[in-house]
């Protein structure tokens, strides 16, 4: 039963997550892309002027074609991806009190990227992002 407790706060909350196809497509088509060698990530900041956004949520999502590799492969870049998501990028736009949704999609060098590598790419651009003005 404890397990069970611990390993909830453990996962990465719905509100935390972009699912919506809508959502998505927003991202793609207004956020600022930025690419990696192995990722593009898009960053929407949320609107200015409306009221209630500063305190908004984070979100983050990621898109992972299967780009002619197997499921077992495309599987392992989306736990990592959420991992990733969970343990880094919340927690930076969080402290950085940033209310953007962040998307990932994969590009076909993500495949054969580490663990290290993805979080490297991936938090570079969300810090570059949470430092603007």
């Amino acid at each position: 039963m404890i397990q069970s407790v611990e390993a909830e706060h453990e996962r990465l909350p719905r509100v935390a997550r972009i699912r919506r196809t809508r959502d998505i497509r927003a991202v793609l088509r207004r956020g600022a892309r930025q690419r990696t060698p192995a990722l593009d990530v898009f960053v929407l900041p949320p609107p200015s002027g409306t009221p209630g956004t500063e305190k908004r949520q984070p979100r983050v999502g990621w898109v992972v074609p299967k780009l002619g590799n197997t499921i077992v492969a495309r599987n392992r870049v989306k736990r990592r991806l959420r991992e990733i998501g969970r343990r880094r990028v919340l927690t930076h736009l969080r402290e950085s009190e940033y209310g953007a949704d962040v998307l990932v999609r994969v590009r076909r060098s993500a495949y054969r990227a580490t663990y290290g590598q993805l979080e490297h790419q991936w938090m570079s651009v969300v810090e570059k992002a949470c430092s603007q003005p």
